[in-house]
């Protein structure tokens, strides 16, 4: 079965359930350890009609288990980030282009041409370790720009300071992805006022500094670039989507991902708009692993089906693209 044409295609919500059933199906039939987990629950197939009524693998399956819907040769596979010793999740990527699809896709509908931008990335901790599917896509956002001035910086700030002043002086559009904790030394180094820049933060301190929360770090960064909000990507190893947040840690989903807010006493039961639960992914790219996953996030919707990140659950491991705990 070849959905994936129509996955990038959805426009309605009625078009996204229709094939999020589909591929529930098809990763039931395909997918072993996604089958058994659902056999497990007792789910009866023939009656799941709806998203609320699909089970949810939880996210720690990738650390313990293969998960993949395709017996298609993996490609690539992604790992977490994680501390000396610590088990970390691996995503078998069967078919690298749906990801490209997917970020390409996904950056476009929120950012427009990727050509009008000039995207610096100072990503130290991701650089320093295989397997980042971070590192992965801004690689290839950066070869996408065609333009010579993108690149990516490690620790040589004084390069990256004086780069991100020209090009913002000349006009020129410019994303800078930072690593948190980098952002945060980069500004101790020097304070800007940049025009043409936005900063967009992946998350995570990396054991480097202390967890703070998203509204005392984005005031730090709006302080320490000169800009009005920070924008932000929520990603993960185990997905092949990312939402993005264009301020005030308020996050869109592209057409072909959504989220579901679990009970947190009760993962099969979903709460309503405005209250907090834990985080269920529906990502569609995921069709030859699993499109269906309840992260370790604390998180809510909005009734314009945007949602924000609140935090992680007390028991969960440190995430090296966790966002900023409440």
């Amino acid at each position: 079965m070849n959905l994936t044409p129509d996955i990038f295609t959805i426009s309605s919500q009625k078009q996204f359930e229709k094939i999020a059933l589909k591929v529930f199906r098809y990763q039931y039939e395909n997918n072993l350890v996604y089958k058994e987990f659902c056999d497990f629950l007792k789910t009866n197939i023939q009656k799941v009609k709806s998203l609320e009524q699909i089970p949810f693998l939880p996210i720690q399956f990738f650390k313990s288990h293969k998960v993949v819907s395709s017996s298609n040769t993996v490609q690539e596979t992604f790992t977490s980030s994680g501390t000396t010793g610590m088990v970390t999740s691996k995503h078998f990527v069967t078919d690298i282009t749906l990801y490209e699809e997917s970020y390409r896709k996904g950056f476009s509908q929120f950012y427009g041409n990727i050509e009008d931008y000039v995207v610096l990335a100072l990503l130290p901790s991701y650089l320093e370790r295989e397997g980042s599917s971070l590192i992965y896509m801004v690689e290839d956002l950066i070869k996408m720009t065609n333009n010579p001035e993108s690149g990516f910086y490690l620790h040589n700030h004084e390069e990256l300071i004086e780069k991100l002043i020209r090009l913002d002086n000349s006009g020129q559009n410019v994303i800078l992805i930072g690593v948190t904790y980098a952002l945060l030394d980069l500004i101790e180094s020097k304070k800007f006022q940049l025009k043409n820049t936005i900063i967009m933060e992946t998350g995570g301190m990396k054991g480097k500094r202390k967890e703070i929360i998203r509204e005392e770090l984005h005031e730090q960064l709006c302080q320490g670039f000169g800009v009005a909000a920070i924008h932000s990507e929520y990603g993960m190893t185990e997905l092949l989507s990312q939402a993005y947040s264009l301020g005030n840690g308020v996050f869109e989903c592209p057409s072909w991902m959504q989220i579901l807010i679990r009970d947190t006493e009760d993962a099969m039961t979903y709460v309503g708009e405005g209250k907090s639960g834990g985080i269920n992914v529906i990502d569609l790219a995921n069709i030859n692993s699993c499109s269906f996953i309840a992260t370790q996030d604390l998180g809510k919707k909005n009734p314009n089906s945007s949602f924000e990140v609140l935090g992680r659950f007390d028991n969960s491991d440190i995430r090296g693209c966790n966002l900023m705990v409440i």
